[in-house]
């Protein structure tokens, strides 16, 4: 069974397309700077060779037609024809509080998606897109529907409901959702086979770090704290968010600054965290490298970064009473040493030591933590894609078994 993956932005298609009865990547790419002339497409194929190429390509429609014509060309011996695609799996953000799972879609998981744009309007709208010229181009081809969110929805009401009046949660939905859930769920997944102890009793503390961070507790397979709340802003410094902060800071600049809600909404999502801070970039690489240079910004930028990376650690050990592990993922959490270690450092009392050593030398799936650590440290490389093609393809076997039951 081929599952065709599709993560669908504003201006970009990123796709991977996976065999299901090995779990094998056939291919993957992106399609980016939708809208215009210069639209560059990119893939690779399973022998590892790449492929850039720049085509005019005007919207969504042109830009999957791209991508079908890839997958069937016979240079690139990945399929015959399209109908040897089972599915389509698709990335959706936000679900609220309807989707708990992934689903197969129909118009009533459309409107549902719909009513949830107004808690990610950057995301949604995109991925609803996504779905819309899927279904166009490839009709009678199930199309699933796979939330960030959903891996969170098992967390208890004290971990998700704000200090608010209860009023708000009742009328708007306002809670703690979470997010990056599906990279959460498959290196918890992960995490718990290489323990080799039974998912039913395993803790653990995952750690997504990218340009959006989150970490989340897990006890027995499910969330039951993150860090990103009611929108991706809360929780971790990242590399333009400002992660916690005390609401009252906000008042108080935008009467002092006269700001409209668009600029501090803006300020917080796109002018803070560490480029905020540093005045620089909001990359970790070249932070690092300033580091180096003695310039002290960038050095405070990281200190804050891993201060607060550090200080959720510690607090997810007590939720969980006690981690048998702890895992870093996403592009900071698999790359940086520097960052894993200094979210580390002194915590050696809760039966935490981390192997520099094998820190400074990590390349994909490592164990890092010494011989005598009580928590087990991994690193492991996420696959977002592949959760969405497992749900894709569990979801539609499903769908056939009670089609001919009935």
């Amino acid at each position: 069974m081929n599952i065709l993956v599709l993560n669908c932005g504003s201006s970009s298609v990123k796709y991977q397309l996976i065999e299901m009865k090995d779990e094998t990547r056939l291919t993957k790419g992106v399609v980016e700077k939708i809208g215009g002339k210069d639209a560059i497409f990119s893939y690779q194929l399973k022998n590892g060779q790449s492929f850039k190429e720049v085509h005019a390509i005007f919207d969504h429609v042109e830009a999957l037609n791209l991508i079908l014509r890839s997958l069937t060309d016979p240079h690139n011996e990945i399929l015959n024809d399209i109908s040897e695609i089972a599915a389509v799996g698709h990335r959706v953000v936000h679900g609220g509080e309807k989707f708990t799972e992934s689903v197969i879609v129909d118009e009533s998981v459309m409107a549902e998606i719909r009513e949830c744009i107004e808690l990610a309007p950057l995301h949604n709208p995109a991925n609803l897109q996504g779905i819309n010229v899927s279904k166009k181009v490839m009709q009678n081809v199930p199309q699933v529907a796979v939330f960030d969110t959903a891996f969170h929805h098992s967390m208890p009401e004290s971990a998700y409901i704000y200090g608010l009046p209860y009023v708000f949660y009742t009328r708007y939905k306002i809670r703690r959702y979470g997010f990056h859930g599906t990279s959460h769920r498959y290196v918890s997944e992960r995490a718990v086979e290489l323990l080799g102890k039974p998912l039913k009793s395993v803790k653990l503390i995952t750690c997504h770090l990218g340009n959006g961070s989150s970490i989340t507790a897990i006890k027995n397979g499910k969330s039951v704290d993150t860090s990103m709340g009611f929108t991706p802003l809360e929780g971790l410094l990242m590399g333009t968010r400002s992660g916690d902060i005390d609401p009252a800071i906000l008042l108080y600049i935008m009467t002092k600054d006269d700001l409209s809600v668009y600029e501090t909404n803006s300020m917080l999502n796109k002018h803070s965290g560490l480029l905020g801070i540093s005045g620089i970039t909001n990359d970790v690489r070249e932070l690092y490298e300033k580091m180096q240079d003695k310039d002290t910004r960038a050095t405070l930028a990281l200190n804050i970064m891993t201060y607060r990376l550090k200080k959720y650690i510690c607090s997810y050990m007590g939720t969980v009473e006690g981690a048998d592990a702890i895992v870093f993922t996403a592009g900071i959490g698999e790359n940086s040493s520097y960052i894993r270690e200094k979210a580390l450092e002194g915590l050696e009392f809760m039966g935490i030591q981390l192997d520099k050593k094998k820190n400074k030398a990590v390349s994909g799936e490592t164990e890092i933590s010494t011989k005598n650590s009580k928590v087990k440290i991994y690193v492991i490389p996420t696959n977002e894609e592949l959760v969405i093609a497992r749900d894709t393809a569990l979801i539609v076997k499903k769908e056939r078994k009670a089609k001919k039951i009935k």
